[in-house]
């Protein structure tokens, strides 16, 4: 099953006279359950191709549609609707409020999806336990380490059941143990619960542990390797 479909996806940033083209006619599907990442050096393209995926930028032309709905026919209200229930995001700065405990943190979605009280910490509790934090629960960002930001993070990215969860360089602020440690429990996550991943990225850390590697250079696909 396809959660994401690209088709001729070009993205053309101007900067005065001069047009940069980011991403040039991409041909690009994503399937349930996958363990993905999108690589190549600096201004690639790759994470404009993942922002356009979680349509938080717009392609300058092409066609991207997730669960086979074209988000270009979507209005705005639609689309943050489809980023709220249907994508998850993972930020290498991980992104929490930081006068919210780890688990108001995490249920946050819920909230603004209207899940009851009761489901939304049965739900968070248990992803809290699982990814070994159900202890800190009550912790504000300020007293976790960057590794248990990231988990905080990744629970508030899962509890919704998006069909993907997008993580842009999610490693680059981690030590290589701690690193290693949240790449293990990705994976626990991607095979326990089917959750699909598409990791941007230039770590080679994150790139060894992909089932699938889609290496960009100027704004193009170069290769597409499964393992």
């Amino acid at each position: 099953m396809s959660i994401i479909e690209i088709r001729g996806a070009s993205k053309i940033y101007r900067q005065g006279e001069v047009a940069v083209r980011a991403l040039d006619n991409v041909d690009l599907t994503i399937e349930k359950g996958e363990f993905s990442t999108l690589c190549g050096p600096s201004g690639s393209g790759k994470t404009t191709l993942l922002n356009v995926i979680g349509a938080l930028d717009v392609p300058t032309s092409g066609d991207i549609r997730i669960e086979n709905v074209s988000l270009s026919r979507l209005s705005k209200t639609a689309l943050s609707h489809l980023r709220r229930d249907r994508i998850g995001f993972v930020f290498q700065s991980y992104n929490l409020v930081p006068v919210l405990s780890a688990y108001e943190n995490a249920e946050f979605i819920l909230v603004l999806q209207g899940v009851k009280a009761h489901e939304r910490r049965e739900r968070i509790m248990s992803l809290l336990h699982e990814v070994g934090l159900g202890k800190l629960a009550h912790r504000r960002p300020n007293e976790l380490s960057g590794g248990q930001q990231q988990r905080v993070a990744i629970v508030r990215a899962i509890a919704s059941h998006p069909a993907i969860v997008l993580a842009d360089e999610p490693t680059a602020n981690l030590d290589t143990k701690t690193a290693s440690d949240l790449l293990d429990m990705m994976q626990e996550l991607n095979v326990k619960h089917h959750i699909t991943f598409l990791f941007s990225t230039h770590d080679q850390r994150v790139i060894d542990r992909a089932k699938r590697v889609i290496r960009l250079v100027d704004g193009r696909i170069e290769s597409d390797d499964r393992y």
